[in-house]
């Protein structure tokens, strides 16, 4: 917490805001807008998933639809399909920012069109904060058509040539869940182009009520909006996005700097332009064996260490769903490792992982 969450809290207290509208969640998505250098219309929600679900919703995702999705991913990136009765079909990833690879990309659609159903949309998302290849996969999604939204739950604060994450597909998504890089303990927002969507959005999050005297209702809605009181603790935490952003990437550049002298151990490099927030700092081992060793050796210290994403296409409950790739996607959730991350590490708990790391790079 930055320290000036509970100003925005006592405020609601004081002036009965409770619910799930009021003056902070309107200051708070102004705050978000800001960001942008483009103006956005931001749609203040309850959580990244709930975002997702409208984000597909407003595009027209509905029962019987094909949407590709990055298989290398959180389930939340899927799960929204499947809710509006649509299927996920899957996607690889390429190993210069582990994320969407374009080439399965374009292979998948043109799979899909010839087997008689074009995709309805296409979630490609920045991993861990590194930016996916934009350009690609924006200009694909073009050639043939398809609506891109733009998973960006991990990657507030990043950026491809000073463009924030977030400004690149039709809609997007950011997540505040209590590990992002900025939390409202609970919470997202569904970033949107024009107002109407906006609109749009916060009509199906409060229920689809219509406009009436009465309770009346078209269209089936959900309760999806964020309160008043958790939207102090975003405006808050907006105020140190900056700070957050740098002790991540500060975090990244310690472990580099110890790590890198083991020819075991790679880092995922930013690409000519691209800025990750580094939410989590990976590494990458030469074998699956390798990174268990990391791991268990950590885990024997009480130090949680986690293998990056399963992707989606192994999990038991899409192991009926289509994919298209290589095997990319398998090989980074193999030998990647997620290593402690979080803004608040200090600098004995640092030594205390990077100690433990050698240790075990030695034995």
């Amino acid at each position: 917490m930055s320290g000036t969450e509970l100003d925005y809290i006592h405020s609601a207290f004081a002036e009965n805001w409770i619910a799930p509208l009021g003056p902070n969640v309107n200051a708070f998505e102004a705050a978000i807008s800001s960001h942008y250098q483009e103006k956005r219309q931001i749609a203040a929600l309850s959580s990244g998933t709930a975002a997702l679900h409208l984000g597909l919703e407003i595009l027209g995702v509905g029962a019987g639809d094909e949407v590709l999705c990055q298989s290398l991913t959180f389930s939340a990136s899927a799960n929204p399909i499947v809710y509006l009765g649509a299927s996920p079909v899957f996607v690889d990833s390429e190993w210069e920012t582990y994320n969407m690879d374009p080439v399965a990309l374009e292979m998948a659609i043109e799979s899909r069109i010839k087997a008689g159903v074009k995709p309805k949309a296409i979630v490609a998302v920045h991993l861990y904060g590194m930016p996916y290849q934009n350009d690609r996969i924006t200009q694909i999604a073009q050639r043939y058509d398809i609506p891109v939204l733009e998973d960006s739950a991990e990657s507030l604060g990043s950026h491809i040539d000073g463009v924030p994450c977030g400004s690149f597909g039709d809609i997007a998504i950011l997540s505040f869940n209590g590990n992002k890089i900025i939390t409202t303990s609970g919470g997202g927002a569904l970033v949107c182009r024009s107002e109407e969507h906006k609109k749009r959005a916060i009509y199906l999050a409060t229920q689809a009520r219509d406009e009436a005297p009465h309770y009346q209702h078209s269209d089936i809605g959900y309760n999806y909006r964020m309160s008043n009181i958790l939207a102090g603790i975003g405006r808050g935490q907006m105020e140190v996005l900056a700070d957050r952003v740098a002790s991540r990437r500060k975090n990244y550049t310690s472990y580099k700097e110890e790590l890198a002298k083991y020819e075991e151990i790679d880092f995922l490099e930013e690409p000519e332009g691209y800025f990750s927030n580094r939410w989590l700092s990976t590494i990458m081992t030469p074998s699956f064996e390798i990174r268990e060793k990391i791991r268990l050796g950590l885990w024997e210290e009480n130090i949680e260490s986690r293998p990056m994403w399963k992707p989606m296409h192994l999990q038991p409950v899409f192991q009926k769903n289509q994919y298209y790739g290589g095997e990319a996607a398998e090989g980074i959730f193999d030998r990647g490792l997620c290593l402690p991350s979080g803004s608040n590490l200090t600098e004995q708990d640092l030594d205390r992982v990077l100690n433990q790391i050698h240790k075990i790079m030695k034995s």
